[in-house]
């Protein structure tokens, strides 16, 4: 017996669907530049909540600088992610989700002293 050209269109179509289980979300990563440390907390949030962080700290003085990078460093702690410093002022912080390979190296004769982490 012959199969219709319905069948072999519904059998065709089955070899072709996958488990929704199997895709996974689209990592998120987030920009952020505060002017405060007050912000500090809802960028912390943003890691807990498995997305990693790109801070900008050129618009904080230095002494809210170190406070904003010295609360992130204790929330990429508990979340078991990792911090890593890309620039004079600019840091990715990341969830355990994510992996961070390589390394940048930076000149630090132009940078001021103060700016220093």
């Amino acid at each position: 017996m012959e199969e219709s050209d319905e069948e072999q269109k519904e059998r065709r179509s089955k070899k072709n669907v996958v488990s929704l289980k199997s895709v996974q979300p689209s990592a998120k990563m987030v920009l952020c530049e505060p002017r405060s440390y007050d912000e500090v907390q809802d960028i912390a949030e943003h890691v807990v909540n498995r997305r990693s962080v790109v801070i900008n700290l050129q618009r904080v003085d230095t002494g809210q600088a170190r406070q904003i990078i010295d609360f992130m460093s204790g929330a990429v702690y508990a979340v078991s992610g990792q911090i890593k410093k890309l620039g004079s002022q600019t840091f990715l912080c990341t969830p355990e989700n994510i992996e961070i390979t390589g390394s940048i190296t930076e000149i630090m004769e132009d940078v001021d002293p103060e700016q220093r982490w």
